[in-house]
């Protein structure tokens, strides 16, 4: 009895999983998935939803090359195939080959694009696949020529033999020389409007852009009918920011509609189509008060404690956001990019001439937009285990007042130009919404998957240069 591996492939993704067998003078058993052994081993929790079997009465029956569309779990239920598969994706791998027996004791897990085949050794061979995707006519896919010269499989079967049987399909399929490679599944960016939204289209530059013209996340209907299945991640940087005016009626049910309802919708599409849901959120789920005894900031499991509207719905949207299995939740604080924010306004007031007041007892760390597309981009590419992280950029907390001091002085003014005010003092007479006290964040979760955020003086520098 072998015990359970897997073993990689030259072909990226493509994995050979060794099963044990438990036998006696009856036969044998074997658990042919075994999503927990089997995914800690590395194998890659794709999600079957149906499972296909094909009969091969005799000897020599050959099959594919296909390349379909979503990813697949071959074994083989009774007799022996040889197995064959050529990578067919969009890459430096494209045209490499890989060939095993497969037995009761093997299996495949073959990724989506990676051109499928195998020819039976035994009469009466059954051959099992699983695969993450419903089947479906029309949907066109590429094929190989299973005597291509370039993959020159060596079938143990000569294929000319008279014991092999193949479809008239598969012997017009084409030549590796003509077969379109099928390109990776896309990368989706909504709310691409924004600050955030304009830093991520320049981090993921294939990476298509939808705003709300493109894709209504208000309309059931319109989300029903995306073509989700040619995507892989969505970066949702969609949201509601203006945080007074979502104390108004008005702006409550936008607030809950973009920033909550909109985001469980996302959460849904992308546990049915197992997407990557990257949803960012803001330190405005807490109320600032715990940091005094933490100095290192609120961490990512700090139970929730929103003061206003806007508050509430980023915190329901942390929760829908998490239901998607492959999710990540990334809270932010203070956010400077490409549009208006807190630093233009400082500079603008500078280069006019005024000498503003600013709050100087609310503290936290800028984050610029460029380093929160670096942290997804880090995120998505390394395969960090799911979750809720914190992004900001690093260095010591500082106040508003202590940000627009540097701001003056960066622009020649006088940091003394700017005076300091308490937030009460600031909001005496104005309808403004709660903000926390304390939006420090703990960084230690992402620097812990190898993401070191820039200090936030040297990033509001270049910022300002630029």
């Amino acid at each position: 009895m072998n015990e359970l591996s897997v073993e990689h492939t030259p072909i990226p993704g493509l994995l050979v999983v060794r099963l044990p067998l438990h036998g006696d003078a009856r036969g044998w058993f074997k658990e042919n998935w075994q999503r927990a052994k089997m995914t800690e081993l590395g194998l890659p929790d794709f999600g079957p939803v149906q499972n296909n079997m094909s009969f091969n009465a005799t000897r020599g029956a050959t099959r594919g090359i296909h390349t379909e569309p979503w990813d697949k779990f071959v074994s083989v239920a009774a007799g022996r195939v040889f197995g064959a598969w050529v990578d067919l994706r969009e890459g430096d791998s494209f045209g490499t080959t890989f060939c095993v027996e497969v037995g009761p004791e093997t299996a495949v897990f073959v990724p989506r694009g990676v051109g499928n085949s195998y020819q039976a050794l035994e009469d009466e061979t059954v051959y099992s696949y699983l695969v993450n995707d419903h089947w479906r006519p029309g949907v066109a896919y590429p094929a190989l020529h299973l005597a291509d010269e370039t993959a020159a499989i060596a079938w143990p079967i000569p294929l000319d033999s008279d014991e092999v049987e193949i479809s008239a399909k598969d012997r017009a399929n084409p030549r590796l020389a003509d077969v379109t490679p099928m390109a990776p599944k896309k990368t989706l960016i909504l709310g691409g409007g924004g600050q955030l939204g304009r830093a991520l289209a320049a981090a993921f530059p294939d990476a298509e852009v939808a705003g709300r013209a493109e894709l209504d996340l208000g309309s059931p209907e319109a989300v029903e009918a995306w073509p989700w299945g040619e995507y892989a991640v969505v970066l949702n940087a969609a949201a509601f920011t203006a945080v007074d005016a979502a104390e108004t009626p008005e702006g409550r049910r936008t607030a809950w509609a973009v920033n909550a309802t909109a985001v469980a919708r996302l959460a849904r599409v992308a546990r049915e189509h197992r997407l990557t849901l990257v949803h960012y959120s803001s330190e405005y789920v807490f109320d600032g008060t715990l940091t005094a005894v933490n100095e290192k900031g609120h961490p990512e499991d700090e139970e929730l404690s929103p003061l206003g509207v806007y508050a509430q719905t980023k915190a329901a949207g942390d929760l829908a956001a998490s239901t998607a299995p492959r999710h990540y939740v990334v809270r932010t604080s203070w956010v400077v990019g490409d549009g208006a924010n807190f630093v233009r306004t400082m500079r603008s007031l500078a280069e006019r001439g005024v000498s503003p007041v600013v709050v100087d007892d609310q503290i936290g760390r800028l984050t610029f937009a460029t380093t929160l597309a670096d942290a997804t981009r880090h995120l998505v590419g390394s395969a960090a285990p799911y979750g809720t992280y914190h992004v900001t950029n690093a260095g010591e907390p500082l106040s508003w007042y202590a940000v627009a001091r540097e701001v003056f002085a960066a622009c020649g003014r006088s940091a003394d130009d700017v005076r300091p005010v308490t937030t009460e003092e600031y909001a005496a007479g104005k309808p403004l919404a709660p903000r926390p006290r304390h939006s420090v964040l703990a960084l230690d979760k992402i620097r812990a998957t190898g993401f070191e955020p820039e200090d936030q003086l040297v990033a509001l520098r270049r910022y300002l240069e630029d």
